[in-house]
């Protein structure tokens, strides 16, 4: 900077030295101090890098005027100018240190915009972030929320069907229903949970609707002792066994089979429960249950995972749910 260049003459006195330094430096704290409230006030690094380029530059250019005038004004009054100074007007200093200012206060300004900018655009991430993890959260809750009342209103019809024909069998399917609400309740504040224990809710289930369709409901278990490891979705098996009996099982006169499959399908875990039935629009159109499989799977995996349903040999329909395989 010129001044720089002037304080730093050898032919001048220690305290002409010294005192242009202080006016320079104290110059440079109140403007740069002025320019940063104005920045703030103005709310610039709200704006686009578009927007606020211009507002910039003219900033810059009343900055560096008022930090010409503070500094000629201080060496004038101070009297620690230079005879060859003295030659030119006020304003043709003002006007020719103007531009030299603008150059010091540059740098000043693009590391104080810049940092500051992306600081705020790396904030805004972390709160994107931290809002579409919330949003993910409050979705699976409202989501688990609606599974379980509906699980509960068909197991209590379960139970109140066995009431009157056979008491003691009743009290069996209270024990039954105790123990897979208090799986459900355990597994309610957890995005997955192991196989193995909701097979295990899966399994009480069964065994308490076994109770209400006697001989009409037979049940097969195909599983891979590899995947009781591996994390699912809590009462996601649970909510395809419940619609298979819903839609399958009980409109067949002579009822008919409940098969769990579970094993691997190369990088993925595949989670099957095939019903004897047939395909219909009331199942095509997904109740709440089955949607919300798809919904959950989405939240969790992405695309990484899919839910089908449909008809295979003729009288079976397939239930399969496909999740990446957690190394452990």
């Amino acid at each position: 900077m010129l001044f720089f260049a002037h304080a730093y003459k050898v032919n001048i006195s220690e305290k002409v030295l010294l005192g242009r330094i202080a006016i320079v430096f104290a110059a440079g704290i109140l403007v740069t101090h002025i320019l940063r409230l104005v920045i703030k006030w103005r709310a610039w690094m709200m704006e686009s890098i578009e927007k606020a380029i211009p507002k910039l530059i003219i900033a810059l250019v009343f900055a560096s005027m008022l930090f010409s005038l503070i500094v000629l004004g201080g060496f004038d009054y101070f009297k620690l100018g230079t005879d060859s100074g003295k030659k030119l007007t006020f304003f043709a200093r003002l006007l020719g240190s103007t531009f030299d200012n603008g150059l010091f206060i540059l740098p000043w300004l693009l590391i104080y915009y810049f940092y500051h900018f992306f600081q705020k655009s790396r904030r805004q991430q972390l709160d994107t972030l931290r809002l579409e993890t919330l949003i993910k959260e409050l979705e699976l809750k409202t989501i688990k929320a609606h599974i379980n009342p509906h699980f509960i209103f068909n197991a209590l019809n379960s139970i109140r069907a066995l009431v009157d024909e056979n008491p003691k069998r009743a009290r069996r399917a209270v024990t039954e229903l105790s123990n897979i609400l208090r799986s459900s309740m355990q597994s309610e504040k957890m995005e997955t949970v192991p196989f193995e224990k909701e097979l295990s809710i899966v399994k009480d289930y069964l065994a308490l609707e076994n109770m209400r369709f006697e001989d009409r409901l037979k049940i097969e278990y195909q599983i891979d002792e590899d995947t009781l490891n591996q994390p699912v979705p809590p009462m996601m098996l649970q909510t395809l066994v419940e619609n298979a009996i819903k839609h399958g099982i009980s409109k067949q006169i002579d009822g008919g089979l409940i098969k769990v499959i579970s094993d691997f399908k190369g990088d993925f875990h595949e989670m099957i429960v095939q019903n004897t039935g047939r395909l219909s629009g009331e199942i095509n159109e997904f109740g709440f249950g089955l949607s919300s499989t798809n919904n959950r799977l989405s939240l969790l995996y992405g695309e990484k995972a899919n839910f089908e349903i449909k008809q295979v040999n003729g009288s079976m329909v397939e239930a399969k749910v496909l999740m990446p395989v957690t190394v452990h």
